[in-house]
């Protein structure tokens, strides 16, 4: 595999040669990509002020640039060789009338969990290092089908984090260790980190991303960026290595509410290799943006559970300003209680079988041609290799390993137990008696310095009871703690997206928290 330098460099050389700039188009070193919206690139498209090539060309210049020159930010695993061959043939699409979708020319950046065909999926582990996935996943397919360019994968932590104890988020074996583009020793959070950290330095408009719990809405908080977790089953996990076949689900991370907003309507859809999608209670809109409300707090009741804060006395501080806001917007907020016990414990439980039979499932998706055949065999290759286990155990693959199958009574018994008091027990019941519109809470605390020898810090977070339901949440900024940003999430239940998108982008526009990141080094 050629190093990402020189690919970068085979591609701004064939940009140049392909894509000479006119007087009526600016040249890819003059296109302003900070804080873009999908409306505005769509805008600029339009007026025919630069075109998709110009576009990709000045992302890869920025990528260049930033995440592996200046700051070195690190959150690029790979990128596309076809980038610009793509962007050209859309550009001629463009100029012939056909307009595929909103995302028609927008660049994105996939987490490297998700299978693309023509570029390596790796998890972030060596042992994937040159695996090419026989085809591409739900996802990467509904992308190229509405007109966006993929430019390409995102680091992550390794196994989306699941592998051992003591972890750095944003580390893999393959992509090294991510940073915060904030101040650049912090950590980016994950396992989405490199997915965060693309959308926050505006290396892309949007980034997918996948989540388990809190692998969306963490790199949100700790990047200053919008996440959405659907609801599973909303967008289809057919094509991602898996983790966790109950709690898994993609979700677009962007900038803004209504770019998550515009991006959710193309990811939708029944597919028939994701049971999780034919659910027949599933609501499956392929237009979101209708629920873009300024006015979506008022009238909401919203409910605040006791002891989701409490954690970092200056992330109170900014969550007592947001209900304050949200009642002057005409919300009610109303103080409610969820009982928690024990579903984390069950879930890990879960996770643990799950992750066994859905890794033994992907690699035989791969073929003959990857290195290993199970989670077995994984476990030796890791204890050979020199980099997989250079900083970090692989203690939760052996305790994966040591579980049966799926019809172990220890994994229904978990399994019943924590979808009893995550849904009827929990966010069903407290939402139904309260009659409420969604649930809010602070998402995370701000991001904490990496340590490779002592692992992550985290300080207290929100994400487990809707990830562990599989209900949906929605990371916004919520403010700044000194240099760095924190979010607020938003949750209900399932299948409220679009309840959840209004109340989020009426806070948003009320309070625009959000910052482009400066790159600080600590002194």
């Amino acid at each position: 595999m050629k190093s990402l330098h020189f690919i970068t460099t085979l591609l701004l050389l064939a940009a140049c040669q392909s894509q000479p700039a006119t007087s009526t188009q600016e040249s890819s070193n003059q296109i302003n990509l900070d804080e873009v919206t999908i409306t505005q690139l769509r805008q600029g498209y339009n007026e025919k002020k630069y075109t998709i090539a110009n576009v990709v060309n000045a992302y890869l210049q920025r990528i260049d640039d930033i995440d592996k020159k200046g700051p070195a930010l690190n959150s690029i695993i790979y990128l596309n060789p076809d980038a610009l061959k793509q962007a050209e043939a859309l550009d001629k699409e463009m100029a012939d009338g056909k307009i595929r979708s909103p995302l028609h020319g927008i660049p994105v950046i996939l987490k490297d969990n998700i299978d693309t065909h023509d570029m390596p999926t790796t998890a972030g582990a060596t042992v994937l290092q040159n695996s090419f996935p026989l085809k591409d996943s739900w996802v990467t397919k509904k992308l190229i089908e509405a007109g966006a360019v993929i430019l390409g994968k995102a680091n992550l932590s390794e196994w989306a984090n699941f592998r051992g104890n003591m972890s750095s988020s944003g580390w893999s074996g393959v992509g090294g260790q991510t940073k915060n583009p904030y101040v650049l020793d912090r950590n980016p959070c994950g396992s989405s980190s490199g997915s965060g950290v693309v959308v926050a330095a505006n290396l892309c408009i949007l980034a997918i991303g996948t989540e388990t719990n809190g692998s969306i809405v963490c790199p949100s908080n700790n990047n200053g960026i919008v996440g959405l977790k659907p609801t599973v089953g909303l967008i289809s996990r057919s094509g991602i290595i898996p983790i966790s076949f109950t709690q898994d689900t993609p979700g677009p991370m962007c900038r803004t509410v209504e770019d998550i907003a515009i991006s959710l309507g193309i990811l939708t859809g029944v597919d028939s290799a994701d049971s999780k999608t034919l659910n027949p209670a599933g609501v499956f809109l392929t237009n979101y943006t209708k629920f873009l409300k300024a006015d979506g707090l008022k009238g909401k009741r919203i409910g605040v559970i006791k002891g989701s804060a409490n954690f970092h006395v200056k992330v109170d501080s900014l969550f007592t300003r947001a209900i304050a806001f949200m009642k002057n917007q005409g919300a009610e907020i109303i103080e409610v209680q969820v009982s928690t016990e024990k579903i984390e414990d069950n879930s890990f439980t879960v996770m643990l079988y799950e992750f066994k039979d859905g890794l033994n499932s992907y690699f035989k998706s791969l073929g003959e041609k990857v290195p290993v055949k199970n989670l077995e065999e994984l476990i030796t290759f890791n204890k050979k290799d020199s980099i997989e286990l250079r900083y970090f155990d692989q203690e939760l693959l052996v305790m994966a390993q040591a579980k049966g199958d799926l019809k172990s009574k220890e994994y229904t018994d978990a399994l019943s137990h924590m979808l009893s008091a995550t849904r009827d027990h929990g966010i069903d019941k407290v939402m139904n008696d309260n009659h409420l519109d969604a649930l809010i809470a602070p998402t995370g605390s701000p991001a904490w310095k990496t340590d490779h020898l002592n692992g992550d810090h985290y300080i207290g977070g929100s994400s487990s009871l809707a990830a562990i339901a599989g209900y949906p949440s929605i990371a916004v900024p919520m403010g700044f703690i000194g240099d760095l940003p924190v979010d607020i999430s938003f949750f209900g239940k399932a299948w409220s997206e679009g309840l959840l998108i209004e109340i989020a982008y009426a806070y948003e526009q009320g309070t625009k928290h959000r910052q482009a990141p400066k790159y600080l080094v600590t002194d």
